[in-house]
């Protein structure tokens, strides 16, 4: 028998961003139905952002008992549990679990439906035995590895960051397909956890940011034992006769082959878009994800696109992001657009790399006069007493020094690229960040540095130092 459900809004979708809309509707009172097919939570907290930062985490111990000789204290090399590493990981998923539950939600107020959703029409979802007829839909079904169609991938065991997390033995030898920021990350996790790792990368490593600043982690990287091949195709894939994986790959000096014990397909994200019947709602969609509108709105207009189904940044706080633009227009009628120039991004490799607003280069393609100011950690005196000197802040301002863009790589980027998220998405100055006074010693002062020196060349023109002596006659 089938239960018609009216809400004011049908999310489908248990991810960051579907559960932000249904939290946010629920919190005023909307009636809101949540379908989820798999696990509350998606992506991130299952198989993404949550597992591989505790990876990292254990792994960094695993680093800093390696190198600890510069502080006074004897190194050693640690005695790996890779199953109680798995032990761990699983135990923060189960830690933060419960806040994403479908106790949680229902408890909240809203409606949840564990099974798949598909449009049946331009008006209505069905669900199990469920026929939802909502006032708006939000779709944000998130996305899932793209596995790419080398010959011979499908006949292979490999891994995927949905997968890669069950292991509770260590790899041998772990090749990654992929140098994008999620192979980068378990690259040198696995690597400092004891496995041999071998990266390769069609193109470049990091390739979506700026090479000064990717310069600095790659070579960090290769420092600490792992291979990364840029600029070579994976051609072929094959089970050799004594086990293991082979790759056949092509590289700017010809043919090769890449063997190791097991293999991490990293190649990116494909949009969920399957199954969900989005031309009979019709919805346009095409390899990338659903088509929107700056606000997230489809070609159906009963009906927003959030989060990584949306074909833009994939990143979970940008999900939430829109489940803030999406709630903004459905429940209050506010008109609101996406702006990707103020979302930041962070890789989780040490050192990290963070970025927010305008590079360096999309500031000469955009045109007009800009400014790129520098601050090493080296020239910081935190950063020298945590002997963690490597890497550097470059702000990019424009003529007047009103601040574009920030990219920071060294420790603790991650953490540092707020303040600089905030100063783009507000429009703020280096005159505004040179006025904040920022505690002593913290690594946060080279952000600053770096704001102050615009001012520098100002120092040492003719016109400011006649103008200082003048006022020097008044006493």
């Amino acid at each position: 028998m089938t239960t018609i459900l009216e809400p004011d809004i049908c999310v489908i979708g248990g991810g960051s961003g579907g559960l932000s809309v249904a939290a946010a509707a629920a919190a005023f009172g909307v009636p809101v139905v949540l379908i989820e097919k798999g696990r509350m939570g998606g992506d991130c907290l299952n198989y993404g952002c949550v597992p591989s930062k505790a990876m990292i985490a254990a792994a960094k111990h695993a680093h800093h008992m390696r190198h600890s000789a510069a502080f006074g204290i004897a190194p050693v090399e640690p005695a790996v549990d890779f199953s109680a590493v798995h032990d761990h990981i699983h135990a923060v998923i189960a830690a933060i679990a419960p806040h994403d539950s479908v106790e949680r939600f229902t408890g909240l107020g809203v409606r949840v439906i564990q099974d798949a959703a598909r449009f049946r029409d331009a008006d209505t979802v069905v669900a199990g035995d469920y026929e939802i007829r909502a006032r708006r839909f939000v779709v944000a079904t998130g996305s899932s590895p793209l596995v790419p169609p080398i010959p011979g991938l499908d006949q292979v065991e490999h891994f995927t960051n949905e997968t890669i997390f069950d292991r509770v033995e260590r790899p041998g030898h772990l090749v990654v397909i992929g140098g994008g920021p999620i192979g980068m990350e378990l690259a040198q996790a696995h690597r400092r956890l004891g496995a041999e790792v071998t990266v390769v990368e069609g193109a470049s490593a990091l390739g979506k940011d700026d090479p000064e600043l990717t310069a600095v982690v790659l070579e960090r990287l290769r420092a600490e034992g792992v291979v990364i091949r840029e600029k070579t195709k994976v051609v072929g894939v094959e089970r050799p006769e004594t086990g293991g994986v082979r790759l056949r790959v092509e590289g700017e000096d010809g043919p090769d082959t890449v063997e190791g014990t097991h293999l991490l397909v990293a190649a990116g994200r494909a949009a969920n878009v399957a199954g969900l019947g989005l031309d009979e709602a019709g919805i346009a969609y095409d390899r990338r994800g659903i088509k929107v509108t700056p606000a997230m709105r489809t070609t159906n207009r009963r009906v927003y696109a959030i989060g990584d189904v949306a074909g833009g940044l994939q990143f979970t706080h940008v999900a939430g992001y829109h489940a803030g633009l999406a709630i903004r227009a459905i429940l209050f009628r506010l008109r609101a657009a996406e702006n990707r120039d103020v979302i930041p991004w962070v890789t989780f490799t040490d050192p990290e790399l963070a970025h927010v607003g305008l590079t360096e280069a999309e500031a000469k393609k955009r045109g007009g006069r800009f400014h790129v100011l520098r601050w090493t950690y080296a020239e910081n005196d935190r950063a020298q007493a945590e002997r963690a000197t490597t890497g550097f802040i470059k702000l990019v301002t424009d003529a007047r020094g009103r601040i574009l863009g920030a990219s920071i790589v060294g420790a603790n980027a991650g953490e540092m690229i707020n303040l600089w998220a905030l100063a783009v998405s507000k429009k703020l100055s280096v005159r505004d960040v040179a006025g904040y006074v920022p505690p002593y010693p913290t690594m946060s002062e080279i952000g600053k540095r770096a704001a102050m020196s615009y001012f520098g060349s100002a120092a040492r023109k003719p016109l400011v130092r006649r103008l200082i002596g003048f006022l020097r006659l008044f006493g």
